[in-house]
């Protein structure tokens, strides 16, 4: 069944009565070459499991199946759960879930999906997903945060989105979602799509990046927390200096203190966060932590 066969996927939703859904950011993809790349792309692995977010007909779930050990499924809308079992019968390597991927408990539903793998302690577990423009930020993020040491994280994005996950510290794209992911791994662009690759074509072109997450990260922190509430103070107010960002951020640190950390790093007091690179945000937040503890302490 060709997946990509926009008479086939018209085909296979009739049957199942259901429609485009506008508002899960349904746009399923006609060109072939695309999942196949993707999934070649999003694991190094071929015993990995692959958690997959919104397959939709199955073109990408099917092109794992075929290269990965395990593919877990979730899929947010019920209508597209017999559409999925059609279309993806003869993987017996493919289990799919209806529920939103932001309600899962990931860490127990991927180790459930581990033991019905049969796999070992050791699995490695990667990401792959065409994300829904309206929600890509809320499910990075809790897919960074939820514990689970993934692989990889492999996703389809707008390409603005994917000029702002990638950009480096001084460009106009770098904020604060590039800043974070930069604290848990490395990314980069695999590589564009354009709209005609989809049905419906949405409206903006797209691209496929990839993370690679660190097994731990490379920067010793004093306080996570704290580094990230200096992280985000920093973009909150992107056109003021650092200094007086991370002081709105937080009123008790001395503004002299802040201008005296950034001397200590070599920069220039007037910087502004949006030229600072994860590891300098790190060595910044370590410097600033012990005063502003030690003016909070009860």
């Amino acid at each position: 069944m060709n997946l990509c066969n926009p008479a086939v996927i018209r085909e296979v939703m009739a049957r199942a009565g259901i429609r485009f859904r506008h508002e899960y950011g349904q746009n399923f993809l006609i060109d072939p070459t695309v999942p196949q790349r993707i999934a070649e792309m999003c694991a190094d692995d071929p015993e990995s499991l692959i958690l997959e977010i919104g397959p939709g007909v199955g073109s990408l779930t099917a092109e794992l199946a075929q290269r990965y050990r395990k593919v877990a499924a979730v899929e947010i809308d019920r209508g597209l759960i017999p559409v999925l079992a059609e279309t993806l019968a003869e993987y017996d390597n493919v289990t799919v879930t209806n529920s939103d991927i932001m309600n899962v408990d990931l860490p127990s539903f991927l180790a459930e999906q581990s033991r019905e793998g049969e796999a070992g302690g050791d699995t490695k577990v990667s990401v792959c997903a065409n994300l829904p423009y309206y929600i890509t930020t809320p499910i990075l993020m809790r897919l960074l945060e939820c514990g689970v040491p993934f692989s990889t994280i492999t996703v389809m994005v707008q390409k603005e989105v994917a000029a702002r996950l990638t950009a480096k510290p001084g460009k106009s794209d770098y904020g604060a979602i590039t800043a974070v992911i930069g604290y848990y791994g490395t990314v980069r662009k695999l590589f564009d799509i354009p709209r005609s690759a989809f049905l419906p074509a949405p409206k903006v072109d797209s691209a496929v990046i990839r993370i690679d997450l660190y097994e731990k990260p490379p920067f010793q922190l004093c306080d996570v927390p704290f580094f990230f509430g200096i992280l985000h103070g920093a973009f909150e107010m992107r056109r003021k200096t650092l200094t007086n960002a991370i002081s709105a951020k937080y009123p008790s640190l001395p503004k002299q203190e802040i201008a005296k950390a950034l001397t200590a790093m070599n920069l220039d007091e007037n910087i502004r966060g949006e030229r600072l690179s994860v590891a300098e945000f790190a060595t910044l937040s370590n410097c600033l932590y012990p005063i502003w503890h030690g003016t909070n302490e009860t």
